[in-house]
């Protein structure tokens, strides 16, 4: 069994996590400037890539600038990992890779605790990635306690490029009830912005 295997019931069911659904997580956060250079990218990228309609382009042209963006917004402070291998627990489940990593560690060279937050890229079913994204979430809480990082919240995030749905883990497991479409990107930079800077502080 790995991450991509999981439904949300058995997730439920296994972690014994409270589901909530209807919670709208980041009503009150602003939105965020984007630059000249990110807008120009995503003008040139985001038709091509939804021309191509595949995964890989999708995460390619639309996904990798925008967290690009938000650490270079952010001074490097955080690792950005993509494509990494993350076995936390294989007796559960809690292996395979995961499409994207954010850790509050500058370390780059590996994954290092603390994990604050995981993404995963769909082609064009947001429903399909959440219980894998959940699955990532909880291996991430596991994977910040053994090294001593008890991370109060941990954030997910699945995306098709050009939508992004947002969760957050707790004791339960909150997923947004709403949806935010890539022409929202001041207010998705603002979202990402938030959940890294609330993990900084502390909150």
């Amino acid at each position: 069994m790995a991450y991509s295997d999981f439904t949300l019931s058995e997730i439920k069911e296994k972690f014994q996590l409270t589901l909530e659904e209807y919670s709208d997580l980041f009503h009150d956060v602003g939105e965020a400037h984007i630059s000249d250079f990110l807008s120009e990218t995503l003008r040139e990228n985001i038709p091509l890539a939804l021309a191509i309609h595949t995964e890989k382009a999708r995460s390619e042209m639309i996904v990798v600038p925008v967290l690009i963006e938000l650490r270079k917004m952010l001074c490097r402070r955080i690792s950005l990992f993509s494509g990494v291998e993350f076995n936390v627990d294989k007796e559960q489940g809690l292996n395979g890779i995961c499409d994207y990593i954010i850790s509050l560690s500058k370390e780059q060279l590996y994954v290092a605790a603390p994990v604050i937050s995981v993404v995963e890229a769909k082609n064009d079913n947001i429903k399909s990635g959440l219980a894998q994204c959940s699955a990532a979430m909880i291996a991430s809480a596991i994977f910040n306690g053994q090294k001593g990082n008890c991370i109060k919240t941990l954030y997910g995030i699945v995306t098709t490029g050009s939508i992004w749905k947002f969760l957050k883990l707790e004791k339960t497991l909150f997923i947004d009830v709403r949806e935010y479409y890539i022409e929202q990107l001041p207010k998705i930079m603002g979202i990402l912005l938030h959940i890294v800077n609330s993990e900084m502080s502390g909150e």
